[in-house]
């Protein structure tokens, strides 16, 4: 994939992967098709809900989202400014204004929600809950602000594929749960996402926007079905092919053991690292065993510059990354909606010292020692 010793990201394929590819591709029909639909059944089944729905990417699932329900021109959604921006975008994009939120601090990366709290007005249609690095944000805190004021939870589980926790399955929990198979992630599909939802007509109006809301699929066609269909809404063609989904299967397969070497790797991060001082490990304060590790994330103390750092992790062949630019300060969130720096202080603060490590479950001991002896060498005393 690249020169680095260790790289941030190794999605982890091979022979099986492979071979589910081949199988799709002697079955000559490569779109929506009987593996999208084996896939489905069998990550609802590990999610243990009644159905899941398996689309082109996490942003299609996000848009999916806020397009069934209905949340357009006028309205407000709160989300956090330190994520991707594909959830402020899909809110933009329907017409609607996204409201950023704090997250909690340098202990824990997600949204804060106090803050979602003080940011709620009669406009205000949902709020997205992303669980970040993997890590559940605050579910009950969250759930129970949604349903005092009447508002849709979404959860943005890119980051946590079956990931389960005390209070539920991550993705389940809210209104319709988010999950992104980007090549990057813990499932990896190239590209790929799903989406979920508790409401039964809420999942009948995602898969049919997924696919321009045909009344008859194209797969259906192929294998004799209804010729002729009807168009009953205006919908997108959101649709995974089926090598994605074969794929997916695959690495569905593997993902329980693969989440062991992730915590493996977890656990060896904060025993080396935690001798630094001025440095913040978010989220160490939880268990190994909980949440689902797509990110390793640090806090660096005032004063240390990130850019030297990354720097000296080049020269030992460590890759690093920031995760994530704030939203908020992006040029075309300040253009429409007059977002402005210093509106989100502990967010600003953050996002300027994080930096993330590498982490897969290709991430062995031995490298999680050497990005460690990286990281100290040159660390600076407490400023």
């Amino acid at each position: 994939m690249s020169d680095w010793k260790i790289p941030l990201y190794g999605p982890s394929t091979g022979a099986a992967e492979a071979r589910a590819v081949a199988e799709v591709l002697r079955a000559n029909w490569l779109s929506v098709g009987r593996v999208t639909q084996d896939f489905e059944e069998r990550y609802a089944a590990a999610l243990d809900v009644e159905d899941a729905i398996a689309v082109s990417s996490g942003t299609a699932a996000l848009h999916l989202a806020v397009l069934a329900l209905g949340i357009g021109p006028g309205d407000e959604v709160v989300l956090p400014s330190l994520s991707f921006v594909s959830a402020a975008a899909v809110v933009a994009l329907c017409g609607a204004t996204p409201v950023f939120a704090e997250v909690s601090g340098a202990h824990d990366l997600c949204v804060d929600p106090a803050d979602v709290a003080a940011r709620i007005t009669s406009r205000t249609r949902a709020v997205v809950a992303v669980h970040y690095g993997g890590h559940t944000a605050d579910l009950p805190a969250l759930t129970e602000l949604a349903r005092r004021h009447g508002l849709a939870l979404i959860e943005d589980a890119a980051h946590a594929p079956v990931t389960k926790t005390a209070h539920g399955v991550l993705g389940t929990v809210g209104d319709i749960g988010c999950y992104s198979f980007f090549a990057t992630k813990n499932l990896a599909m190239g590209e790929g996402g799903a989406v979920v939802a508790r409401d039964p007509a809420v999942r009948a109006r995602i898969r049919r926007l997924r696919s321009h809301a045909l009344t008859v699929g194209a797969e259906q066609r192929h294998r004799g079905g209804p010729s002729a269909y009807d168009v009953d809404g205006f919908g997108l063609n959101y649709r995974p092919t089926e090598i994605a989904c074969a794929l997916g299967r695959v690495q569905l397969e593997a993902l329980a053991e693969r989440r062991i070497l992730r915590q493996e790797a977890v656990r060896a991060y904060r025993t080396l690292l935690s001798g630094l001082p001025g440095l913040e490990v978010p989220f160490a304060e939880r268990p190994v065993e909980e949440g689902a590790h797509h990110l390793f994330p640090l806090v660096l103390p005032d004063g240390l510059d990130r850019e030297d750092l990354q720097a000296q992790l080049r020269a030992a062949g460590v890759q690093s990354g920031v995760h994530y630019p704030p939203t908020h300060l992006f040029t075309a969130y300040r253009e429409r909606f007059g977002t402005r720096p210093g509106s989100l202080p502990v967010t600003e603060s953050v996002a300027a010292r994080q930096l993330s490590l590498p982490l897969h479950a290709g991430t062995g001991l031995q490298d999680v020692a050497h990005v460690a002896e990286a990281v100290s060498r040159t660390w600076p005393p407490q400023r």
